[in-house]
């Protein structure tokens, strides 16, 4: 799409609106890295998750995207301890981010039809 990203851009792009509710830590387009920072709701606020999503390729392909996510929650010491997390909840948010590229990548490509 002309973009001067090194990842591909849909992929980029849907990875940043999937996230766009968590304050981001970090953010690298030329290596395809985005790192959040802490997020808790007001729903849970003894719990709280940190995602790191890496982009792996130029292309858009179901393995092009890897999610990781991290959880802690206060212990009896009202301390933040980690918490095992389920893997079956970062390969929902890489399904969330493949779907909403290829939502941009159909959108792109309707305007030029």
């Amino acid at each position: 799409t002309g973009s001067d990203i090194a990842v591909n851009s849909f992929l980029w792009r849907a990875s940043l609106d999937t996230l766009s509710f968590m304050p981001l830590n970090q953010v690298d387009p030329f290596g395809g890295v985005i790192l959040s920072d802490w997020h808790t709701t007001p729903e849970s606020p003894n719990e709280r998750y940190k995602l790191n999503v890496y982009i792996l390729t130029k292309s858009l392909r179901s393995d092009g995207v890897k999610v990781s996510v991290f959880k802690q929650a206060r212990n009896a010491s009202n301390e933040w301890a980690d918490v095992s997390v389920n893997r079956e909840t970062a390969t929902q948010i890489e399904n969330s981010i493949l779907t909403r590229a290829r939502q941009m990548r159909i959108n792109y490509q309707s305007q030029f039809e």
